[in-house]
């Protein structure tokens, strides 16, 4: 019966006092907290299953109250989300709870997050993003960006920027959303990383695919992990990769 493996984990990394991502893989989500080890599930390939990063905004208030809320709501909405258009109306009542739920709470004025993901249906796989976090088709040799950053251009020999041109929330009043989705085919043997600026950040796209070229599941979602650490680990990890088996 044809499947899908998700391995998955989110790390505080080794300079941040605490977790602001969240993470959710079918009904389960991890929200700002930590994982010792990768965790792998597996589902039956079919009925559509959200798989998504939420990275809290640092430097603003409650980044984990953000990503957590985006996280449980995809998760609620994740088994009618079949289509482009059912994935942006998603995202966008996402944003609108954010406000809202700031508007009720001073404490969470300007609370924000970037959101990346994607939903695996039968014979097709639909990206979706809002931010800087990232998913990237790992089926072939080389590592393909199927995300688009929300980051303003990067000078001439700058790798990264902290800087984002939209968000889920992030702001004092709403002026909306322009999700980037996109739809694929796929078939058995095609892997996708979801994963948050702190990986990316840390860890150069040519290694990241050698160690997507060694290793698969929970062993590949720890070696990419520990790269984040070994390279100082400056900011939160959090991953899934995706495979589809038969």
């Amino acid at each position: 019966m044809p499947y899908v493996a998700v391995s998955a984990l989110s790390h505080a990394g080794l300079i941040r006092d605490h977790n602001e991502d969240s993470l959710v893989v079918g009904p389960w989500t991890l929200c700002a907290t930590v994982t010792r080890n990768p965790q792998t599930f597996v589902f039956p390939l079919g009925e559509p299953l959200v798989v998504a990063v939420a990275d809290g905004i640092g430097g603003q208030p409650a980044g984990e109250v953000a990503s957590a809320l985006v996280v449980r709501q995809l998760a609620a909405l994740g088994p009618v989300l079949a289509s482009e258009g059912a994935v942006r109306e998603a995202l966008s009542m996402c944003d609108q709870a954010l406000y809202a739920a700031a508007d009720s709470d001073p404490g969470l004025a300007t609370m924000g997050t970037t959101v990346a993901g994607a939903i695996v249906l039968a014979e097709s796989l639909i990206s979706f993003n809002v931010g800087d976090s990232r998913v990237l088709d790992a089926t072939q040799e080389e590592l393909c960006q199927v995300s688009v950053d929300d980051n303003p251009p990067l000078a001439p020999g700058q790798r990264t920027t902290s800087l984002l041109t939209q968000a889920i929330g992030g702001a004092r009043h709403s002026t909306g959303i322009t999700p980037h989705v996109s739809t694929r085919a796929v078939t058995a043997g095609a892997r996708y990383l979801v994963c948050s600026d702190g990986l990316t950040d840390a860890v150069p796209e040519e290694e990241l695919g050698e160690l997507l070229r060694v290793h698969d599941d929970g062993k590949a979602a720890y070696e990419l992990w520990r790269a984040a650490i070994e390279a100082g680990g400056p900011d939160n990890i959090t991953l899934a990769l995706l495979r589809i088996g038969e």
